[in-house]
């Protein structure tokens, strides 16, 4: 562990530079995901977080996957989401550094790790009994993941097995899927990808 190593990251180039080895990261990632599953409160985590769509969830996360179907597509999304939270707790790990450690990742997984980052309680004694630090912070974040950069190099070399393209969606993929619901949105007067809408919620009689 390298907290004390911690710079300050100027540009996109000095934090591609300073990105630490995927094959270091991808090998203690698995430890993480393997403890994080072996802890008791695992089964409470899993069940919380899948519940949590019923109380939020965005226009422009979930959505952007083809047939969406939330208990077909839920259990898997958790599983990407909590590999997600393993691969930035190992870099976090070795490089102290939370910006870095923010991995790009793609809209849907990003959704679901909201809804994992919900859990506080139980996440918070799992840092303390597993000893880790969780990444997520929405400041650091920069919406740009794409197919075969830095995350899928972990992924890839944790061998989790073959990424699910289905959840997984590149980045000229997402745009041209958000184009698309954001007309269907705007058909039925949703506007500014759901931060805005012409319901009145008016009441007449019958």
């Amino acid at each position: 562990m390298n907290h004390g190593s911690a710079t300050a990251v100027a540009t996109r180039e000095d934090e591609q530079e300073a990105l630490p080895d995927p094959f270091a990261v991808a090998r203690r990632a698995v430890e993480i995901f393997d403890a994080i599953r072996a802890h008791r409160e695992y089964d409470r985590l899993r069940t919380s977080t899948l519940k949590y769509p019923d109380c939020w969830a965005t226009f422009t996360g979930y959505p952007i996957i083809a047939e969406w179907d939330l208990d077909q597509d839920g259990p898997h999304l958790f599983d990407e989401a909590l590999k997600v939270m393993a691969m930035k707790a190992a870099v976090y790990e070795e490089t102290g550094d939370e910006r870095l450690a923010e991995l790009d990742i793609s809209a849907p997984v990003d959704e679901m790790v909201h809804a994992l980052t919900a859990q506080f309680t139980v996440l918070s004694r799992m840092q303390a009994g597993l000893g880790l630090v969780f990444i997520h912070s929405t400041d650091n974040e920069r919406f740009q993941y794409d197919e075969d950069g830095y995350t899928d190099q972990i992924y890839a070399a944790a061998n989790w097995g073959v990424m699910p393209r289905r959840y997984w969606i590149g980045q000229a993929e997402t745009e041209r899927r958000l184009s698309v619901l954001l007309e269907h949105y705007e058909s039925i007067g949703i506007e500014n990808g759901g931060r805005s809408h012409n319901f009145t919620f008016s009441y007449t009689a019958g």
